[in-house]
């Protein structure tokens, strides 16, 4: 499945020159269910939709204005609507579209594991499930959101034009050095982590999600397919301190190799660093990052201290919104 073609070099984005090394924190904000099992319509929880309170008050702390983004279950909650209505309304954090198409209407699919990834869906139903979430997201918040994520990174051929329709100017899909297609779901393989323009006429970027490559053969381009041999050979070049792959996330990454990702992506220059994490990981027992308490204050320990390591190195929270005013056209 492909998304859109590779961006040439006169497709990267160029930042204002007076702006440094950036980074963003994006959430994907979904239901609770089993990753361990089929993905099902029915039986997903709401448990820890509340812990995202705590988060927040995090983020506040360092100077951070998150984005969340939001997919149909949450946003469908009246206790979704209240929290993330709140949150726009007051400024203190940004919403975008997370669409997990098996749990958002109009349910005209088989569930899958094609289906999961939204870009494999009929036309005209991506558009249908993608414009409900949108406008649920809208009336909740006040705000029409301008960033999209597909959920598991399911974007397809159509994507983009939705995008163009719906008026959203960047996409967070983009989770570069990986490859889904054994799973019927796009490979990223080749894809670069830099910013892109998606649509320069009408200003839509991408942000790809950081994953960088650390080892002795770390350097990017024709190594690729090293990275994507069988588990024990990765394990093994791991181990070897060959080639690992390091991605800017608390969730199976610890502080000390997500402290050696940031000085990787800022040795090669990257503008924005987009770390991210599942909502569910904010309460123990709903996913498998996070399975006791204990998990849950390391979790937030993990936080803390990336968040200072980043202003140590000079590196400042950015939003959707300080992005945008940065770039140059």
């Amino acid at each position: 499945m492909t998304f859109a073609r590779l961006p040439g070099k006169d497709d990267f984005v160029r930042f204002s020159p007076d702006v440094g090394p950036r980074y963003l924190v994006t959430v994907d904000v979904e239901e609770e269910f089993d990753w361990t099992k089929p993905i099902e319509r029915e039986g997903y929880s709401l448990e820890a939709l509340e812990a995202i309170t705590d988060f927040q008050t995090l983020c506040e702390e360092y100077g951070v204005k998150p984005l969340y983004l939001v997919d149909w279950p949450i946003i469908s909650d009246p206790r979704g609507k209240q929290i993330y209505g709140q949150f726009v309304r007051e400024g203190r954090a940004e919403v975008g579209i997370q669409l997990h198409p098996w749990v958002n209407p109009p349910f005209d699919e088989e569930v899958t594991q094609r289906n999961t990834y939204a870009g494999n869906l009929p036309v005209e139903l991506e558009r249908a499930k993608f414009f409900a979430l949108r406008d649920a997201i809208t009336e909740a918040t006040g705000t029409q959101p301008i960033a999209y994520r597909a959920g598991r990174y399911g974007i397809g051929p159509q994507t983009l034009n939705l995008l163009r329709e719906a008026g959203v100017r960047f996409d967070t899909s983009v989770r570069a050095n990986f490859d889904y297609s054994k799973a019927e779901g796009p490979d990223f393989s080749q894809y670069p982590l830099e910013p892109y323009w998606l649509d320069k006429s009408l200003g839509i970027v991408e942000l790809p999600v950081t994953s960088v490559f650390w080892g002795l053969l770390r350097r990017q381009g024709a190594l690729f397919p090293l990275a994507q041999m069988a588990g024990v050979t990765k394990s093994l070049m791991a181990r070897g301190r060959l080639l690992e792959r390091i991605s800017l996330t608390p969730e199976g990454i610890s502080v000390e190799e997500v402290i050696r990702g940031i000085d990787i992506a800022l040795d090669d220059g990257l503008p924005i660093l987009n770390f991210s994490f599942h909502s569910p990981s904010l309460k123990a027992g709903y996913t498998p990052y996070v399975r006791k308490d204990e998990d849950v204050a390391a979790f937030y320990d993990w936080w803390h201290r990336v968040l200072s390591y980043l202003a140590q190195r000079g590196v400042q929270p950015t939003s959707i919104a300080g992005i945008e005013a940065s770039i140059l056209r």
